[in-house]
């Protein structure tokens, strides 16, 4: 199921008259008319919610004489709601750009001429400003705690504050007295 049958499906579940038309078909199938008398709504009614129920394909039809015989189609509700969550978004796409426009503006904001001009006091923000300075470290290379201060220096003024808090979102792993980017 996708997201999209998933949100049509949800919203057409909000309404009691067809909760109360699904209850009645589990039982049994039936046509309108039959679910008009237990039910106390009128066939106009029930055929309105049954049409609605039809398009999410949630029940099934099927011609029978001169009735049109309803029945709840298990396959959708056999669906758990952790495998509609599961399935990959189709914002997924829209959702990535509006990420690395973000993670952009904050770059642009806070680095001028390659240089940290302030440290940013949201955590959000001050933890891709500590990635993009991570980027100077190779991977798998071990540093000293000097190396890890010049190279971060580079950057800004206050590298003893960086350090701590590169180490401190794993971005940098501390051995004793080595440091190394975390993979």
């Amino acid at each position: 199921m996708t997201e999209s049958q998933a949100i049509a499906l949800f919203k057409c579940l909000a309404d009691k008259s067809r909760i109360q038309i699904l209850k009645s078909l589990i039982e049994e199938e039936m046509y309108v008319e039959r679910l008009s008398e237990r039910l106390s709504l009128t066939p106009a009614t029930i055929s309105f919610h049954l049409k609605k129920l039809v398009d999410v394909g949630a029940v099934k039809s099927r011609k029978e004489q001169y009735y049109t015989i309803y029945s709840i189609n298990d396959e959708v509700f056999n669906v758990s709601i952790l495998d509609i969550l599961r399935e990959e978004s189709e914002e997924k796409d829209l959702q990535a750009e509006r990420d690395e426009n973000y993670r952009k503006k904050v770059i642009d904001s806070f680095f001028e001429y390659g240089k940290l001009k302030s440290i940013p006091t949201q955590r959000k923000k001050e933890r891709i400003v500590l990635e993009e300075i991570a980027k100077a470290f190779e991977p798998d290379r071990s540093y000293t705690e000097r190396e890890v201060n010049i190279i971060i220096a580079d950057f800004h003024d206050d590298f003893c504050t960086l350090r701590r808090d590169m180490v401190a979102e794993k971005l940098l792993v501390r051995d004793k007295n080595q440091y190394k980017r975390w993979s």
